[in-house]
């Protein structure tokens, strides 16, 4: 995958092709992308991949063609194609103001329901039906049918233009067809006269239906499918999230050395070569080597590192990262999109548009059962004419036909079923994003864990703490934290929190010192006190005593950080750091196992620190010491092996690996481009939490398929007697409304699904 820079319009070339990634406009469903796939593809010598979910299509293409060639052969599908523009700060701040994609749909949503609720209303309960109340309906209902189902009808019209059917094709059609029988009933039959009534007759029975309207019908089914289609499209994810929030992680000024003054001036005007000022707190601006001072440099959100990592001057620090130390001085030596920051912004784009756009079931069905249906239709309407029944008899076993085909229940099968689980899942801190999530949990085999803030805590603590005789653990935590206190270091803060935890109020310091990159020094209680490294200790001929190096050697082998406390010229203590692991991750791991998913440790920590937190879980496979390029590589060489990988993380350096596996969870604890890269979101930051996800997604696909099963079935059975004329369109009306709730109810059965974590409490 590469992550060299983006020209203009992300043209990328090498010696024969190029690639090209094109941003789609006009798709309605997953076979629209699958018919531009289609298309391009029989271009000699292009190979395009086109995703639903990005609405973009990454196109390679020979040295014969242009990018506009390509645009012109989408068009001609009936679509639109335009080269997006660099990723920019500018332009993220444009997206992030721009129009709620969702708004058109939502206020179809509102008007619809509104005008529709009456009409179904006055056709379903007899005695609200006054003189001349059909008229009224018409007037509700005909705003609904127009201007409410305009998408579907517009999409009809461009699919139909070029020879193709879908769902829109159905629902067009079915919503048309009701609609029109209903203006000929009232016009030119028997419905429109006063005192009109509209009973339910449930005899299976040849009729005549110009006395009746269907316009709750055609109104109901256009409310019923905008819902579905507005919860897609709310849910639905969009990649250029994920782009701006990798990009809103840099700094956005910088304080430049210019003559030996600092000028502060956007990041923006900051060029390679040039001189500029870190201070403790702040993002370093872009990458760099260290001029001037020494600090400690937090890069757990590239590197997934817990421990902070010392820098001096000649030493390499990346843009973005925190310094959590000293003041430093650093000159630039990448900008712009060469920075790692940058080239990470490529991965995660690269990784998401590289996933196969997941093709929907209803659309997989309707694709067969569309055309089939049209042309049952007309094959119903032209028998009844031929053997004389007559024209209105004809067509209202026509218009039964379609009714009972219009697909609201499969329409609803899907939308449903997500609305509740994910609901559901939302109550127990899960975040689903899509449907074209769930395929992916029923196929995982294996699951890769990020060490850092995913299993563990991602935070620096004091985990023990070994002294010389004579020497209390309060007495070496009072002196030691005393002085740490004083300290910005993250080690050091570790250290001062759990003293004050355990010795309350600690002792002033005097004449504090900190040696950079090896400790601090001070007099506390009218003691020389040093806290810090061997080799500050070593300064100042000052050595271990066999047990003290026992107890450094075994923490440093477990991959923990030993601080060394003397005082008054002799070592009395070691205090052991760590990131210490989650209390519940090791339960995480049993459940994972138990849905049959083979957990694999990856980080970018060392592997003496990965193979002891492995080992307090239960992981056998661990893979450790490794950059955000190397997470991707080990997931694709993963899938290479034929395995379905799931991936869980939560910092910057885990987003491009959650964008690339079959399932990405992300911590809701970690990153806000991690979250915006995964395909699930954990909010309580609890492994276990993992678990329920993939148990509820699971569940949540079974009955999304439950419900396809069912919706499917119910036209299956109903059509022959509609198409036979037994089945007069009031009662195919009824029967469409009956399968929709019992595919909501079987929906609603999701709210019953508890956490392993309650199950586990309760037991």
């Amino acid at each position: 995958m590469s992550t060299t820079a983006r020209t203009a319009h992300d043209v990328r070339a090498d010696a024969t092709t190029q690639q090209v990634e094109l941003a789609i406009g006009g798709m309605t469903c997953a076979s629209c992308a699958a018919r531009i796939e289609r298309k391009l593809n029989k271009v000699d010598g292009v190979t395009a991949t086109v995703n639903y979910a990005t609405e973009k299509a990454k196109v390679s293409f020979p040295d014969g063609l242009s990018p506009a060639d390509l645009v012109k052969v989408i068009e001609a599908t009936g679509y639109t194609a335009e080269l997006p523009a660099p990723p920019t700060a500018d332009t993220a701040d444009e997206a992030s103001a721009e129009q709620d994609p969702t708004r058109t749909l939502r206020q179809r949503l509102i008007a619809s329901t509104l005008l529709a609720v009456p009409v179904i209303a006055l056709a379903m309960v007899p005695a609200l039906q006054f003189t001349y109340w059909q008229w009224l309906s018409l007037a509700l209902a005909a705003p609904v049918v127009t201007w409410g189902a305009w998408p579907f009808h517009r999409a009809t019209w461009t699919n139909l233009r070029h020879g193709a059917a879908t769902m829109d094709t159905l629902i067009s059609i079915g919503v048309g067809a009701a609609f029109l029988w209903s203006l000929y009933a009232l016009f030119l039959g028997s419905a429109g006269v006063a005192g009109m009534r509209h009973g339910f007759d449930l005899s299976v029975r040849r009729i005549s239906g110009d006395g009746n309207i269907y316009l709750e019908v055609a109104a109901g089914v256009t409310v019923f499918i905008l819902a579905g289609r507005y919860f897609e499209a709310r849910s639905k994810r969009r990649a250029g999230a994920a782009l701006r929030a990798l990009l809103e992680l840099g700094a956005k000024d910088v304080a430049v050395l210019h003559d030996g003054r600092e000028v502060r001036v956007p990041i923006d005007q900051l060029a390679v070569g040039d001189l500029f000022v870190v201070r403790p707190g702040e993002k370093i601006a872009t990458d760099g080597v260290v001029a001037e001072g020494t600090s400690a440099v937090d890069a757990s959100m590239l590197t997934g590192e817990s421990v902070p990592v010392e820098v001096r001057p000649g030493d390499a620090v990346v843009g973005a990262t925190v310094n959590a130390g000293g003041r430093l001085v650093v000159r630039a030596t990448r900008i712009g999109a060469d920075t790692q920051l940058a080239q990470m912004a490529t991965l995660v784009e690269d990784a998401q548009n590289g996933k196969a756009a997941a093709q929907r079931l209803a659309d997989r069905i309707s694709a067969i059962f569309v055309p089939i249906v049209i042309a049952l239709a007309v094959g119903t309407l032209a028998f009844w004419l031929g053997a004389g029944t007559g024209a209105s008899a004809a067509f209202t076993a026509a218009v039964a036909v379609l009714i009972i085909a219009c697909p609201c229940a499969l329409g609803l099968a899907t939308p449903t079923a997500l609305l509740v689980g994910t609901g559901r899942g939302a109550q127990l801190g899960i975040l689903i994003k899509g449907p074209e999530v769930l395929e992916s949990t029923r196929r995982v085999d294996t699951i890769v864990l990020d060490k850092t803030g995913t299993v563990t805590t991602g935070q620096m603590s004091l985990t023990a703490v070994h002294t010389a005789d004579g020497v209390t653990e309060d007495e070496a935590l009072r002196l030691a934290g005393a002085l740490e206190h004083a300290s910005e270091h993250p080690i050091a803060r570790a250290i001062a929190t759990a003293a004050a935890d355990r010795t309350g109020e600690l002792p002033a310091v005097e004449d504090f010192q900190n040696i950079e990159g090896l400790g601090v020094q001070g007099v506390v209680d009218g003691h020389a006190v040093l806290v810090g490294r061997a080799r500050l200790l070593t300064d100042w001929s000052v050595h271990l005593d066999d047990d003290l190096a026992a107890a450094k050697r075994e923490a440093e082998s477990k991959g923990r950080t030993a601080v060394l406390v003397a005082w008054d010229g002799t070592a009395r203590a070691v205090l052991v750091v760590a990131d210490t692991v989650k209390p519940t991750s090791a339960e995480a791991i049993r459940g994972l196992r138990q849905l049959g998913l083979r957990p694999v440790l990856l980080t970018g920590d060392n592997e003496a620190a990965a193979r002891a937190v492995a080992a307090e879980v239960g992981i056998d496979e661990v893979i450790a010491e490794v950059m955000p390029r190397d997470k991707v590589d080990v997931i694709t060489r993963l899938q290479g092996e034929g395995r379905v990988v799931a991936m869980v993380g939560d910092g910057v350096n885990d987003a491009a690996a959650l964008a690339m596996a079959d399932l990405g969870l992300a911590m809701g604890t970690g990153t806000d481009v991690a979250i915006e890269a995964s395909d699930v979101t954990l909010v309580r930051g609890d492994l276990r939490a993992a678990v329920d996800a993939i148990r509820l997604a699971r569940r949540t696909l079974n009955t999304i398929k439950g419900n396809l099963f069912w919706a499917f079935a119910y036209n299956v059975a109903a059509l022959p007697l509609a198409a036979l004329g037994l089945l007069n369109p009031m009662i195919a009306g009824f029967t469409m409304a009956f399968s929709s709730v019992f595919v909501v109810s079987n929906s609603l059965r999701l709210r019953r699904f508890t956490s392993s974590a309650s199950a586990t409490a309760a037991r």
